[in-house]
This record gives structure tokens, sequence and C-alpha cells, in this order.
């Protein structure tokens, strides 16, 4: 079992879902931080890393020096012409982000940072996937709109509401499902091995 302490900078139950069932014990300290002021002036393909790179250091600044290493992550979706999709106001703004992307193949984009507090050093990336979204029908989308599951949600949806990852508009998944859910896996224990992260099981 690895003497280092893992800490999670995120209050996504999702994340902390992957991670647990990935094996690894840690625990969960949300960062505080200014989204809308930090994404001002950062291009699209790298706020999602930006984002992250900020909630890490964040959370790091608590540990310092200390065997711990501190995960964040920030997952944005894109649409087509690039432009950066965010969380729906109300259902009016849900159903106006949902129509505009259902028929379509959209990005979702999640970038990590990884930071060892007690030597500094860092790990970061991004990944994306790519979802294809069938057409529905107007009481389709009013179904779902009943639902309230579109709150809180970059793209007004979650394909991790639905048991098996099976959404209501979702045709195609191009990448990794767990980024879509908020963490790419693969990177993630790659980069947790590097930094001496182990899993219990």
């Amino acid at each position: 079992m690895s003497t280092l302490k893992l800490v999670l900078a995120s209050a996504s139950p999702r994340r902390a879902e992957l991670l647990s069932e990935a094996g690894y014990a840690f625990d969960i300290e949300p960062a505080d931080v200014d989204e809308q002021g930090l994404a001002q002036g950062v291009e699209p393909r790298e706020l999602a890393r930006h984002l992250a790179l900020a909630k890490a250091e964040v959370v790091a600044g608590r540990h310092r020096g200390k065997p711990v290493v501190v995960l964040a992550a920030d997952t944005i979706c894109r649409g087509q012409a690039g432009e950066v999709i965010g969380k729906p106001i109300d259902r009016d703004d849900a159903r106006r982000i949902l129509k505009s992307l259902v028929g379509t193949l959209h990005g979702v984009v999640t970038g990590y940072a990884i930071v060892r507090c007690d030597d500094g050093r860092r790990l970061d990336g991004i990944v994306r996937s790519d979802i294809v979204m069938r057409d529905v029908s107007d009481a389709e989308l009013e179904a779902f709109l009943d639902t309230d599951l579109w709150q809180g949600k970059a793209g007004a949806y979650g394909i991790q509401d639905t048991p098996g990852g099976d959404d209501p508009f979702v045709e195609e998944i191009i990448g990794e499902l767990s980024n879509v859910v908020g963490l790419p896996m693969p990177q993630i224990v790659e980069a947790l091995d590097e930094l001496g992260i182990t899993r219990d099981s």
C-alpha cells in the first residue's frame, strides 16, 4: 500500500465513484475557485486543463511539503464550432442547449492535474471524447426535461445518469466513457502510478 495519501479536489460523486471502482483510497477536498474569472481569455481547448490546474494548486497549497498527492479535473462540453457549452441556467436554457446538440457530433474534454505535495512534481493533460447524439422528438426532449437530470450538467445532460451509460440521446461514444463521466481513467491510473500512488485492490 502506498505511504502517500491521495486527495480528490472535487465534490463530484461520479469522479469519486470512478476512483473507488479503480481501487483507490482517497480523501475528498473540493477546491473553491472562481471558474468564471479563470476562464477569461483562455482558449476553449485549454480551458479544462487550466481550471484543473487551478483547482489542484488550491488544494495542494493546503498540504505543501506533506506526503499527499492531489488530483483535480474539469470537464467541459464543446460544440461543433469549438464553443464551450456550459451548464444550463434554467429549463428553457437546457432545452436550447439540447436542441443545439441533438443530431450532431460534439466533444467532451476533461483536463486533469495531479500534484505531489512533498516534492512539487506535477502531471497534467487533456483528453477528448466525441459523442454522436441522435435526433429526438419534442416529446422525448420535454420528457427528459421533466426529470431535472439536466440541472448542473455541462451540455444539459449526463451520460452517467442512466445505468450502463445508456443515455437517451447518445448514439455513439468515440473515446473513453470514463472521460465523458469526468475522469479519463487510463491516463489517471498511469499518472498516479508515476507519482507513487498505488491501488488497494
